[in-house]
């Protein structure tokens, strides 16, 4: 949910109206749509860049994930932790969009434990595969842009870890 939305309904469940510190949290948001948008459209545009790029860490730093009896061993266990490294991207930018993390954790946090424990997929490989989504990512971004992003990452890597 975005600031604006989170602020209106706050006031609406109070039944009051936006106090002048929530109006200035929305004033920064609104400020800051910008480069939202610039960060967001760099990841959209690049997602199979990145995601490429994220993969080919994670294979050279756990090659056991792609060895016989590792969880990303074969051609079609391998295309579906890519899948998810992409899904994971875009949620990612749902949070910059929104300038909070509120979609990461309602969209992609909720669950994603006991999915990952029930399908056998060590969740500490998944911290770590969002590690190197990072890194990819914030390699495209300005420096500025990238200290926007980070805390994004960062949320989801501590849900994983």
């Amino acid at each position: 949910m975005s600031v604006v939305s989170q602020v209106i309904l706050n006031a609406d469940d109070e039944l009051r109206y936006p106090t002048s510190g929530e109006l200035k949290t929305i004033e920064d948001y609104l400020k800051t749509g910008d480069q939202r948008m610039r960060i967001a459209t760099t990841l959209a545009d690049n997602e199979k860049k990145i995601v490429d790029q994220a993969s080919k860490e994670l294979w050279r730093r756990r090659p056991d994930f792609i060895a016989p009896g590792g969880n990303a061993y074969g051609q079609k266990q391998r295309a579906l932790c890519i899948r998810d490294y992409g899904w994971y991207l875009r949620l990612i930018t749902y949070g910059v969009l929104a300038g909070n993390s509120g979609p990461i954790e309602s969209i992609g946090i909720v669950g994603v434990r006991e999915m990952y424990n029930a399908l056998n997929v060590p969740v500490p490989g998944m911290a770590e595969a969002i590690r190197c989504l990072k890194e990819a990512s914030l390699s495209l971004l300005s420096d500025d842009d990238a200290g926007e992003a980070r805390p994004y990452f960062d949320f989801l890597i501590q849900a994983m870890s």
